[in-house]
């Protein structure tokens, strides 16, 4: 048998290298995320191939979530994979998952554990980077759950090929890719069991909604998702930017420790520009992150107005008074001096 780390060139070995050489910064150290699953371990068998020839480091960094029996030989058998390739170092952290963290069930709370180990393991280490085995299927099971949870664009943007510290260099392959990729260079992945747990809604879509909308609709439903994704992370980004030049115009004193905003450049904005700039604003002055109820809320004292009295949201109050919003962090209401009497109907 051929060493794993000289397999024969195939198609699949040579898309995974191709897509990890373009995505490796220019030096220093970067960790793979590696579960032992096909996808991770074609990642870290590409990553190894590539990062000497780039003038980079590569180790491994290996999460036990302590969640299924076994699972730290799993996870040694991955550290032993990491060191056969020839990432050094590896790092093997056992967490904690805390069920009534992440706000979505088991799957959240141990993605929660998951990041937070991720972020030991930069310290610990001085990477640059760590890489993730997400492919395009997890990409398209992505956008289809945000789709179902109604989250807006936000979610519906999927994964971003570089977020911060961590890359995710396969998001354009299929998964059919990197087990052949396995295959190919005779690797042993691990058949993570929860990967067909029915009770995981991920599971769900990976297992049923998916297939069923390929069968449907016809095949390249993944491929379209992932598209979509692109999309709107790209028109996301260009709205972010037009309305965080709008909220940097935004403010001026208004009294102590406050600062009012013009209704008529926010009425004169689109919606969309209108409630970013808001919440950079909020963000920028005041350090609090308001959601879309929040921001809405807002937004109807300056196109919706019949007398509303304050607004009392998360670590800022807004009011608006003769044709302006005044912000103030939350306290007695700041006040009205000589403006008009407005009536006190709560929107």
């Amino acid at each position: 048998m051929q060493s794993p780390s000289r397999p024969r060139l195939t198609p699949a070995i040579n898309d995974v290298r191709r897509m990890v050489r373009d995505a490796l910064p220019a030096r220093g150290l970067v960790l793979v995320g590696l579960s032992g699953g096909a996808d991770s371990l074609a990642l870290a068998a590409g990553c190894a191939f590539e990062a000497g020839r780039a003038g980079v480091r590569a180790g491994a960094v290996i999460v036990d979530h302590a969640l299924q029996a076994g699972s730290a030989g799993v996870a040694a058998t991955a550290a032993r994979q990491a060191g056969d390739l020839g990432l050094a170092p590896v790092l093997v952290l056992q967490v904690t998952v805390d069920h009534g963290v992440g706000g979505d069930g088991p799957e959240a709370a141990a993605r929660t554990a998951r990041y937070t180990a991720f972020g030991t393991a930069l310290a610990e280490t001085g990477a640059s980077h760590i890489l993730l085995g997400h492919t395009l299927d997890d990409q398209a099971e992505t956008v289809l759950l945000g789709l179902a949870r109604g989250s807006g664009p936000t979610s519906l943007q999927g994964m971003a090929p570089a977020s911060g510290p961590y890359l995710r260099p396969l998001l354009g392959l299929r998964r059919s890719v990197t087990r052949q990729f396995c295959v190919d260079a005779g690797l042993a992945p691990w058949q993570d069991p929860h990967n067909l747990e029915p009770r995981f809604t991920r599971v769900r879509v990976r297992e049923t909604v998916l297939p069923l909308l390929e069968s449907e609709l016809g095949p390249g439903v993944a491929e379209a998702l992932a598209r979509t994704a692109e999309q709107l992370r790209e028109d996301s980004a260009a709205l972010d930017a037009l309305a965080r030049g709008i909220s940097d115009e935004l403010g001026e004193p208004a009294g102590d420790e406050t600062l009012r905003v013009s209704v008529a450049v926010l009425a004169a904005s689109p919606p969309a520009l209108r409630q970013r700039s808001i919440r950079f604003f909020a963000e920028r002055e005041f350090g609090v992150s308001l959601g879309r109820v929040h921001t809405l809320a807002v937004a109807r004292l300056v196109t919706d107005w019949h007398g509303q009295k304050s607004l009392d949201l998360p670590g800022v109050r807004v009011v608006r008074q003769d044709g302006w919003l005044i912000f103030s962090g939350p306290g007695p209401e700041p006040s009205k001096g000589p403006s008009r009497s407005h009536g006190t109907t709560r929107h």
